[in-house]
């Protein structure tokens, strides 16, 4: 082999916010950014600099600083500064794939808005890699592959590897095996100087398998090395028997390729720790945090976005900058340590507000748009409520539904006249509220002024509303309804698929009236303590676990036409911290209060958890007794589906080889984990905290966690990640005891068949995306939600923009308006673990269908052109998304 030539790297590691506020970031990156363009335009020998792969970086700057703009686009034009293609440096494993995908889309929009848009999945310190990236990178043309974090060398000593993703993509890939930070340290004297290049260019040597090694010259925050160019003059004068350059990551990687042959192929995740640390029980650090993320992600691409599609062909102007500001208050809190939650509380805080406002955005622009199209649709009720159904088929059943109602009974009827059963579940009144707000925009107008008027939440059964598109209901105070709900002391509750009843010990016992299988011991609460940090969950020496088994419960059930409740109200005796708990004490209690509900023609069991949490450093799960031994679990992960084992071989050497924590085996997923052994299943679906575990001597246990609290933003020597602290040890965190009221909303699903004949990736897809409503009521018009003037109504009582056939087996992960054209973004992928999924697929008009990548670039593939009957999708295998552009016919 030819002498070795080390490709130095200048670059920064800049984390956005961690143990300080983004605010300080920005101010300090200024001054960092300067330093780059001059160092870079001075001549002196800097050729290159990576700025972290983060689009938003230059963002931030140019904001402040708009007189380097042209200076910064001429640098990245001439791929001297590298950017993107990220817009932050995202984590992989709880944020949704729609998440990651626009956190590439408009990182390589920003970074191509500057001159040019890296090529390569730089990845520097995520906490492991998801196994759907190599799928994702080559969708958006990335073929390269540079990260830290995930794999050992029991699995590949070398750093040169093929990487292949669950759909079978792949992608060339180099890791930085000692990290990003591994050069950042360059002594200047001679000797130590040529020590020095011994001891860390002969380790990268040893991992390379070929003449080419990545020596990367930086830190977090570090400024740049100003004199970088003559030390490596210096290494070339004391180690001749090496080349050193300065590169970057596109050139280098161009050039180790070419000399790679016979490489070994990785497949799936890449989540070991023996060499780096990857936190794998960071997915409930902050369950607060993570639930508003997760909540805020389905309300964006489950809701707001088909609404805001709807609209749009309706004739309503889409706010793409509205959305895209959204997104990237998500895309700041995406960033590895903000949606970790291993941060300050002061940065933690701002994390909150970021996603309060991501939210009101939201929640606003829906609700204008819904209020678009209900006041143009051809009615004149006074109570008409507007159902919106954004997915691509036909819905029917129990949906909730908000309404300011006058006093007095009535019934519900939809446009065929037909009456639907419903139910009151909240009912106060707000007369003076609402009233008060109101506004006469036209006096001659005789609006309706109820004398009292109710804030109410109703469960309304609905027949059917069309795919992708609107019906309407109207309230009928003319006629009589019964809205009685039975309240009593009981302990069961039932619809036509389940009996579910309160065992003396105080858990469920679940009946599926289908087989006649009863479940025993469900809806179990587990809590134990937690000496770990912000980083890592790990055990106290002297733990003391909590069962909810034998605990004294009270029970209320309510009962309707429409749904059946259970409630169930219990305190937990539990240790107040951890002095307490190695005392094996009990003083302190945590009240729960359950609520177990059934709706009619549902198969889901819906479950809701408030926690009134007053004691320390803890975590809460909840478990439910399967009776599947299972050697793996089946969990979503982003676009697909992934099985992992329930057990772990390196458990048992990890201590004797010294690896950086504990290989476990709890995981993270999307929305749902399940177990199944071929012949029947149950899995357990969450709108909250991504993280499970499957516990139990036979493996038989989904354990979901709820949350879980701590102290310290790093802590030193944890039973599960033996050494330093990650972190800052010095930084106290009382904000993560999460102190005060907690809720939690999570769903079983069980079935009588194999796991790909479940149906639980729609069953999950339809609890994540309600039915929603509008009401459009004259006497509401006003202050209340801004006043609007009467428009022409020209919309029909039921309209359907998409649909999928009655056979498709896809599932819809995002239909949008597309980014720089006049169709529409229709992506889907395959949920299943075996067999293959496909759609026909219809607009409501003639419209053209070309298949297109994550970009939104034509693959050079029409599916159809210009036709009223729709578009078959080619079938996908395991794992695979296709996004297709629907372009309707100009009229």
């Amino acid at each position: 082999m030819s002498r070795t030539k080390v490709h130095v790297i200048p670059h920064t590691h800049w984390d956005r916010e961690w143990y300080f506020t983004t605010s300080r970031s920005k101010v300090y990156l200024v001054k960092h950014v300067k330093e780059v363009l001059d160092a870079l335009e001075n001549g002196d020998g800097f050729k290159y600099y990576l700025l972290d792969a983060q689009g938003s970086l230059l963002d931030d700057y140019t904001r402040w600083c708009p007189e380097d703009e042209e200076r910064i686009r001429r640098l990245v034009s001439d791929k001297r500064l590298m950017i993107g293609p990220w817009y932050t440096q995202t984590d992989q494993l709880v944020i949704s794939g729609e998440s990651m995908v626009r956190n590439l889309y408009y990182g390589m929009e920003t970074a191509q808005k500057y001159g040019h848009a890296m090529k390569v999945g730089y990845v520097p310190d995520a906490f492991g890699q998801s196994a759907q990236m190599p799928q994702i990178y080559q969708e958006f043309g990335i073929r390269h592959f540079l990260f830290w974090r995930g794999v050992a060398d029991n699995t590949n000593p070398k750093t040169e590897f093929l990487w292949k993703g669950s759909d079978g993509s792949q992608v060339f890939a180099v890791q930085m095996p000692f990290g990003y930070y591994y050069g950042g340290n360059i002594p200047e004297e001679a000797g130590e100087l040529e020590a020095y290049l011994d001891s860390q260019i002969g380790a990268l040597e040893e991992k390379a398998s070929t003449r080419h090694v990545y020596f990367p010259n930086g830190f977090d925050q570090a400024p740049i090395r100003l004199n970088l160019p003559e030390l490596i003059r210096t290494f070339n004068e004391l180690d001749p028997e090496r080349e050193y350059v300065m590169n970057e990551p596109e050139r280098f990687l161009e050039e180790i390729e070419k000399d790679s042959n016979d490489l070994p192929v990785l497949e799936g995740e890449l989540m070991e720790a023996k060499h780096m640390r990857i936190h794998k029980s960071i997915f409930s650090t902050r369950a607060d945090l993570k639930q508003q993320n997760n909540e805020i992600e389905h309300l964006i691409v489950n809701t707001l976005e088909p609404v805001l599609s709807i609209s749009h062909a309706l004739g309503h102007e889409y706010p793409h900058y509205i959305v895209k500001d959204i997104w990237k208050l998500l895309f700041e809190n995406a960033a590895h340590d903000s949606i970790g939650g291993c941060n300050s509380d002061t940065t933690n805080r701002d994390v909150a507000f970021r996603y309060k406002q991501a939210r009101d955005i939201a929640e606003n622009v829906l609700e204008l748009h819904k209020r678009l199209i209900a006041s143009k649709i051809k009615q004149e009720e006074t109570f008409a409520f507007t159902i919106f159904n954004t997915l691509p088929y036909p819905r029917k059943g129990v949906t909730e539904i908000d309404a300011y109602l006058p006093e007095g009974s009535f019934v519900i009827r939809d446009t065929n006249g037909q009456q639907l059963l419903y139910t009151i579940t909240e009912k106060v009144e707000q007369t003076d509220y609402v009233l008060g707000q109101h506004i006469d925009l036209n006096p001659s107008k005789k609006v309706y002024l109820p004398e009292r008027v109710f804030r109410a939440k109703l469960l309304v059964e609905l027949q059917e509303v069309p795919a992708m598109g609107y019906t309407q209901i109207i309230f009928d105070f003319s006629a009589t309804g019964d809205t009685t709900a039975e309240r009593s002391n009981g302990k069961h509750i039932e619809n036509e698929f389940y009996s579910i009843a309160v065992q003396e010990n105080g858990a469920l016992s679940i009946t599926d009236k289908i087989s006649g299988r009863v479940y025993s011991d469900q809806m179990v609460f587990e809590e134990n303590g937690d000496d770990g940090d912000s980083y890592n969950y790990s055990p106290p020496e002297r733990d003391l676990t909590v069962s909810s088994l034998g605990t004294d419960v009270e029970t209320i059930t309510s009962k309707s036409t429409v749904s059946e409740e259970l409630s169930l109200r219990m305190k937990l005796k539990v240790p107040y911290d951890l002095n307490e708990r190695s005392a094996a004490g009990t003083s302190a209690e945590l009240p729960l209060q359950a609520s177990v509900s059934l709706r009619k023609g549902e198969r889901l069991i819906r479950f809701s958890v408030d926690v009134d949490n007053r004691v320390l450093s803890h975590r809460l799960r909840v478990l439910f007794d399967t009776g599947i031994a299972s050697k793996l679990s089946i969990a979503d992960q982003p676009f697909g589906v992934i099985a992992r084992p329930t057990t772990l071989e390196e458990v048992k050497v990890w201590e004797r080889e010294q690896w950086t924590e504990k290989p476990i085996t709890i995981e993270a997923m999307q929305s749902y984990v399940a177990l199944n052994d071929g012949s029947r299943g149950v899995a357990v679906m969450t709108e909250g905290v991504r993280e499970y575990e499957i516990i139990g001597h036979e493996h038989d246990t989904i354990a979901l966690t709820l949350f879980r609290t701590f102290g310290y933003m790093g802590k030193e020597n944890l039973l599960y990640r033996p050494g330093r602290a990650s972190g800052e040890k010095i930084v106290e965190t009382p904000d993560a005891q999460l102190l005060g009221e907690l809720s939690f909303t999570f769903a079983l699903h069980v079935q009588e068949s194999g796991f790909d004949e479940a149906g639980i990736a729609q069953a999950v897809k339809e609890y994540l995306t309600p039915l929603s409503s509008y009401q459009l009521s004259d006497f509401l018009n006003g202050r209340l939600i801004f006043a609007f003037r009467d428009e022409e109504r020209i919309f029909e009582q039921n309209y359907s923009l998409l649909s999928f056939s009655k056979d498709s087996n896809v599932i819809l992960s995002a239909f949008k308006k597309a980014e720089h054209s006049d169709g529409y973004i229709v992506r889907v992928f395959n949920p299943y673990l075996e067999k293959n999924a496909t759609a026909h697929i219809t607009y409501s008009e003639s419209a053209h269908y070309e298949l297109v990548s994550l970009d939104e670039r034509s693959k050079g593939e029409t599916l159809v052109s210009s036709d009223t009957e729709g578009a078959q999708l080619p079938e996908l295998q395991h794992c695979k998304l296709l996004t297709v552009l629907v372009t309707p016919e100009l009229k």
